[in-house]
């Protein structure tokens, strides 16, 4: 018997490929309302988004001008929580901010 006979008793193996998928990416919005003052939507995006402040004021320029502003691409998951703080933050502050996802 040869040596590979011995540790499989004959039987062969077969290697299994394990294969990782990517988490699918969703695209987070802060969405436009004629309330929710432009310093508190930059706030938002310093605190919550981690943006520069460049960055902030022209995300927040979009959402003035164009309805929407793209925050970030993130996981189901992160993206599910930064749309939920950034609603419950501006209720907190007696704003009708809203933010969505959708698929990327």
């Amino acid at each position: 018997m040869g040596e590979t006979d011995k540790q499989t008793g004959g039987e062969v193996l077969e290697r299994t490929k394990q294969e990782t998928k990517k988490p699918e990416l969703f695209k987070v919005f802060l969405l436009n309302d004629d309330y929710t003052t432009m310093d508190f939507v930059i706030e938002i995006l310093e605190s919550i988004f981690n943006k520069a402040p460049a960055e902030a004021y022209r995300i927040m320029m979009m959402v003035h001008t164009q309805g929407k502003g793209l925050c970030g691409v993130y996981p189901f998951e992160v993206a599910e929580t930064k749309v939920g703080t950034v609603v419950d933050r501006a209720r907190e502050h007696g704003f009708p901010l809203r933010a969505a996802m959708e698929p990327e």
